[in-house]
């Protein structure tokens, strides 16, 4: 396996499922989140995973990806849409099945950013989420 860079082309891209989006999404969700974090200050290894997991929760996610709807371009509101009905398997305990779609769908919108080259636009939207957290 060689690590070159996150770009895939159109066609490539068109191939993957929601689900596998997701699956990139997720790391780069997390990331972002790992990222701001740290940006924040540092504090307890402990304190730090709980703080990551209040973003990355299916509940958090849902309400992230509900402020940013009226942003989304029409291309990405129906990768939203397509995240939000894959057939996933089970939901976790601590959410309802519909945030667990609408997180689905959110880290499905972030692996297609990314793999998609517009690292601008996915920290764009995850200012967008924190701009909005901030201001609650």
């Amino acid at each position: 396996m060689t690590v070159e860079r996150a770009h895939m082309d159109d066609r490539a891209l068109q191939s993957l499922g929601p689900l596998e989006l997701a699956h990139v999404g997720d790391a780069v969700y997390e990331l972002l989140v790992r990222t701001e974090l740290a940006r924040r200050g540092g504090g307890r290894v402990g304190d730090l995973h709980r703080a990551a997991v209040a973003y990355v929760a299916a509940p958090a996610q849902a309400a992230a990806l509900e402020k940013l709807s009226p942003r989304l371009t029409e291309a990405e509101q129906k990768l939203v849409h397509r995240g939000r009905n894959a057939h996933v398997h089970g939901c976790p305990a601590g959410c309802t099945p519909a945030q667990y779609h609408a997180a689905t769908a959110l880290e499905a919108l972030f692996g297609w950013l990314w793999l998609a080259g517009q690292t601008d636009r996915v920290r764009e939207l995850f200012a967008i989420i924190l701009e909005e957290d901030h201001a609650s």
